[in-house]
């Protein structure tokens, strides 16, 4: 039985959340704050990284997980194991529909994927799905198997938060513009950004391929989750509207306008690189073990 299976009455809903910034502490200190004036006791665990994250919630020790898409497969897998059941209750406007872009030199030869054949792509941290696992795994389906046909270069900022910090993608763009790299893999939005912040100056980069649309975090939650005070978390979160002044400040340090339902239809692409990798086989191994 996990340590807050228990949990009733006044006793505080407890969510996981991984510290990839200082801003996330001003987050989720907001949100604790819109929720207990809504007569909901929540509180939240900051964890170093996500597979600690997944460990304690398994272990009861949260009700809640804020996952990155790579933590939502390590859960579900683990669930699947253990005989029991994870389900993604929400997630961001802003996490539906992400894609991954190979950036290459502007000026540079490559015209096709094909011509990365015997180059090297620059990557973002080992554990990133939009950096790293997503779009290798599509080069991989377009016929360029990594570390086969083309060398990767890791750009490993941060590993463990899988992939929310950005460092690594900058890394890789850096890479690809030093000319110690013929390719780049990052965020699509990521690449915008860092047009505007000057990393990419004008011209320099373009778009080679990009990969299908995906989905991003979730809020994640076990079966023997507390039903009420999970749902009330839940209503809540719909209920807020960008429109409010007193919630807009804190949807922008999110990144969204408004909560969506949850989905898992949208992690195939992750699902597939997964298993080709095999990233989360010996955790998942692991754990189930400690666990049974």
């Amino acid at each position: 039985m996990g340590l807050l299976k228990e949990s009733r009455g006044s006793d505080p809903l407890i969510m996981g959340a991984v510290a990839y910034d200082q801003k996330v502490v001003t987050i989720w200190d907001g949100f604790q704050q819109y929720f207990r004036t809504r007569d909901l006791e929540f509180d939240y665990v900051l964890f170093s990284n996500y597979e600690r994250q997944v460990e304690a919630h398994v272990r009861g020790h949260v009700h809640i997980a804020w996952n990155s898409p790579l933590a939502w497969l390590q859960a579900e897998r683990l669930a699947h194991r253990l005989g029991r059941r994870a389900e993604a209750i929400c997630m961001r406007d802003t996490d539906r529909d992400l894609r991954s872009i190979v950036l290459v030199q502007s000026d540079g030869a490559i015209a096709t994927v094909a011509d990365l054949k015997g180059r090297v792509v620059a990557v973002g941290a080992s554990d990133s799905p939009q950096a790293t696992l997503i779009p290798l795994n599509y080069l991989a389906e377009q016929g360029l198997e990594p570390g086969e046909d083309f060398q990767v270069t890791v750009c490993d900022v941060l590993a463990g938060k899988h992939g929310d910090h950005i460092g690594g993608e900058r890394d890789a763009v850096r890479a690809l513009l030093r000319g110690d790299a013929a390719a780049a893999c990052i965020l699509d939005a990521n690449h915008l950004a860092f047009a505007r912040e000057g990393t990419i100056p004008g011209g320099a980069a373009r778009i080679l391929a990009q990969t299908p649309a995906y989905d991003h975090c979730n809020f994640t939650v076990f079966d023997d989750a507390p039903a009420e005070p999970v749902a009330r978390f839940r209503d809540l979160l719909f209920g807020m509207a960008y429109g409010d002044a007193e919630v807009r400040p804190l949807l922008d340090l999110e990144g969204l306008k408004r909560w969506v339902p949850g989905r898992v239809s949208g992690y195939q692409q992750l699902d597939a690189a997964v298993d080709r990798f095999g990233t989360t086989d010996a955790f998942v191994n692991t754990l189930q073990a400690q666990c049974k």
